[in-house]
C-alpha cells in the first residue's frame, strides 16, 4: 500500500523550512567570518569553485590578464585554502583571509615560494588611508556571494577597490538567484560599483563556459579598470 501523495507545495515548504533553520544556525555561530573559520578548522575546503574546471577557467583568464597588462603585484581578498592560487602565475602575491586556520594552511603549503605572502585580515579592524596596502590588481574570487551581511559585503568591496591601483577582478554572480544555503546570498554588485566606485569601469566580462553544465557555475569573471 502506497502512502498518500504530498500536498501541493509540500516540498517547497519543506525546502523553505530547511533554509530558515540553516540561516538561524548561521546567525548563531556569528556570521560569515565565524562560519568560514569553523569550516576550515573542521578540515573543510574552500569549495567546488576552487578546483576542477571552474578553477582552471579562472586561472587561465587571470594569468592572461596579468600577462597582457604587465601586472607585477596582486592582492587577493579571501584567498581561501590556496587551491585556486596553486594554478596561478602571479609575479608577486599577497593572500588575505578572515580565517587564521586557512592562512596557516597556506603558509605551510607555499612555504618554499618567496613570491607568495599571506596574512590574516580582520575587515572590521582594517583601515589604510595612507595606502600602505596596494597592488596593481586586486582579486575577489568566489567571495561576494558568501558575504550574506550587507555591512560585511560593503566593507569587502570598499577594501577591494581601495587597495587596487590599476585593476580589480571579481568572480561572482551579479544577479538575484535563489540558494537554500545559509552562507550563500546571490545579488547584484554592479550597482554598488557604479554608486561607490565611479572611477572604475567594467572593461571585460568573461562568461562562464560551464553554466548549465555544472551546478556550481553561477558566476562570471568581471574585470574593472581605473579610469584616468
Amino acid at each position: 500500500m502506497t502512502g498518500s501523495p504530498p500536498p501541493p507545495g509540500g516540498r517547497g515548504l519543506r525546502t523553505a523550512a530547511a533554509s530558515l533553520v540553516s540561516r538561524i544556525r548561521f546567525r548563531r555561530i556569528g556570521g560569515s567570518s565565524a562560519y568560514w573559520e569553523a569550516r576550515y578548522a573542521a578540515g573543510g575546503a574552500s569549495g567546488a569553485g576552487s578546483v576542477g574546471d571552474l578553477a582552471a577557467f579562472k586561472a587561465a583568464h587571470l594569468d592572461r590578464i596579468v600577462a597582457e597588462h604587465g601586472i607585477g603585484s596582486v592582492i587577493e581578498f579571501g584567498c581561501g585554502d590556496g587551491d585556486q592560487l596553486a594554478l596561478a602565475s602571479y609575479p608577486r602575491y599577497l593572500g588575505l583571509d578572515v580565517s587564521p586556520t586557512v592562512i596557516e594552511r597556506c603558509l605551510a603549503r607555499f612555504a618554499g615560494d618567496p613570491t607568495r605572502s599571506f596574512a590574516v585580515l580582520d575587515p572590521a579592524r582594517f583601515h589604510d588611508p595612507a595606502g600602505f596596502l596596494r597592488a596593481e590588481l586586486t582579486l575577489s574570487l568566489d567571495v561576494l556571494y558568501h558575504l550574506v551581511e550587507d555591512d560585511v559585503r560593503d566593507r569587502h568591496l570598499r577594501q577591494l577597490f581601495g587597495a587596487a591601483t590599476r585593476f580589480v577582478a571579481i568572480y561572482s554572480s551579479d544577479e538575484e538567484l535563489p540558494d537554500p544555503a545559509a552562507h550563500v546570498r546571490h545579488r547584484p554588485f554592479s550597482p554598488w560599483v557604479a554608486a561607490h566606485a565611479p572611477q572604475w569601469r567594467l572593461v571585460e566580462r568573461i562568461a562562464n563556459p560551464h553554466r548549465g553544465h555544472d551546478p556550481a557555475a553561477v558566476a562570471d569573471l568581471h574585470l574593472f579598470a581605473r579610469v584616468g
